[in-house]
């Protein structure tokens, strides 16, 4: 199985037996990656990782598993089998579409409206590409994600300017951001709870999916349809 992410903090929660993971903010080409893997024989890739929330019902640590994934392109349906598995492995999570963006969504406002408009229930910035690949190579692929910030709340200027790829701070470049931005300085509080949230959820549901995310088995019988677990889209 392999797995993409976009951070080095959800490469390290993915790996394990059974995974190959690739991140896209480890100073590779993703596109290159993707081709290489197909090249060696892989013909499963799941998105996995955080997501900005765009469904106002989801809080942090809420878990999507993607039914589809939508990009600017077009519309990509998730492998059945995958969701399926990924769903009753995942108690809880919503089955909805989510979104590829290329920039983070970030503004409340626009997280109301690109929900709106598209009907995801989150956002992140490696699923569309992994689809697009998928489809494009004749693989199966899957997108399992965990909320972050809820679609309530904006995410401060101040929060990215220090991000590290592996996911943490440099505090002296967000604290010149803070001097600039007080009035940052609540939602970034918050923010970090959120964060927290987020990856202990990653990390527990990592540990409980075990060797190749559960789903190395080929699937053996095709699923009439999913359900519907309480999605907004």
């Amino acid at each position: 199985m392999l797995a993409i992410v976009g951070l080095l903090f959800e490469a390290r929660i993915a790996a394990g037996p059974g995974v190959v993971v690739v991140c896209r903010e480890a100073g590779r080409s993703l596109a290159r990656s993707l081709e290489n893997a197909r090249k060696e024989g892989y013909r499963s890739i799941i998105s996995f990782g955080v997501a900005g929330g765009l469904c106002p019902d989801l809080r942090p640590g809420d878990w999507i598993v993607a039914s589809s994934i939508v990009s600017a392109k077009a519309s990509y349906a998730t492998d059945l089998p995958l969701s399926r598995k990924l769903l009753q492995a995942v108690p809880g999570a919503e089955y909805a579409p989510i979104a590829g963006v290329d920039r983070p969504v970030l503004d409340a406002l626009a997280k109301r409206d690109f929900h709106r408009r598209v009907g995801a229930v989150a956002v992140d910035m490696e699923s569309h590409l992994v689809a697009e690949f998928a489809i494009t190579n004749g693989l199966a692929f899957a997108a399992v994600r965990v909320v972050i910030d809820p679609a309530h709340r904006s995410v401060p200027a101040s929060a990215l300017a220090g991000l590290r790829p592996d996911g943490g701070t440099q505090a002296g470049t967000v604290l010149r951001e803070l001097l600039r931005s007080p009035r940052d300085v609540p939602q970034l509080a918050r923010l970090v709870v959120d964060a927290l949230a987020a990856r202990s959820a990653l990390v527990r549901t990592r540990r409980s999916l075990g060797p190749g995310f559960g789903l190395l088995e080929p699937a053996h019988e095709e699923p009439a349809s999913l359900p519907s677990l309480g999605g907004t889209a």
